[in-house]
C-alpha cells in the first residue's frame, strides 16, 4: 500500500465521523426495538462474535487514530461509492423497521456498513484498518447467515 514513514499517529476526524454515522441506526434500534426484532435472538455464533468485536475495535483505531499523510481527501468516487453504501445501510434499517426481515435485508445490514469501512481504509491507504475491516467483514458476514439466514 505504502512506505510505513507515511503513517503517523494522529487524529482522522472523517473516520470517526464514518463510524459514527454508520453507528447512527444501531443507536436509535438499542433505545427503540424494531417490530419483528430477530436481531435481539442471541448468537449461535460467540466466538465469532468476539473476534467480530476486536476486529471492528482495531478497524475503527486505526481508521480514527493513524493517518497516512500523504493522502488528501478520498477520491470522488471512493466518496460516491462511501455513501452508496451508507445509503443502502440506512435503507436496510428502514425496511428491517417496517417489519421485513429477509434474507437480503440481512445481508444489507451485514455488508453496506462493511462497505464503507472497507472502502474508506482503502481510500486512505491504511492497511491496518483494511486487514482488520477485511476480517471484520468476514465475522459479521457469519455472524448474519448462521444466526439470520434459514
Amino acid at each position: 500500500m505504502s512506505d510505513l514513514k507515511n503513517y503517523r499517529l494522529g487524529f482522522d476526524p472523517w473516520g470517526l465521523g464514518l463510524f459514527l454515522l454508520i453507528m447512527t441506526p444501531n443507536f436509535v434500534w438499542f433505545a427503540v426495538p424494531a417490530p419483528n426484532d430477530i436481531l435481539r435472538a442471541e448468537s449461535v455464533t460467540p466466538v465469532i462474535d468476539m473476534f467480530a468485536q476486536v476486529l471492528q475495535t482495531i478497524t475503527v483505531a486505526a481508521l480514527c487514530g493513524v493517518a497516512n499523510i500523504t493522502q488528501g481527501r478520498p477520491k470522488r468516487g471512493y466518496q460516491i461509492s462511501i455513501a452508496v453504501c451508507v445509503g443502502l445501510y440506512f435503507t436496510g434499517w428502514a425496511i428491517y423497521y417496517t417489519g421485513i426481515t429477509s434474507a437480503i435485508i440481512i445481508l444489507d445490514l451485514c455488508l453496506a456498513p462493511c462497505g464503507a469501512l472497507l472502502l474508506y481504509a482503502l481510500t486512505r491507504k491504511n492497511i491496518t484498518a483494511v486487514i482488520s475491516a477485511g476480517g471484520f467483514t468476514l465475522c459479521h458476514l457469519i455472524y448474519g447467515i448462521v444466526n439470520f439466514i434459514p
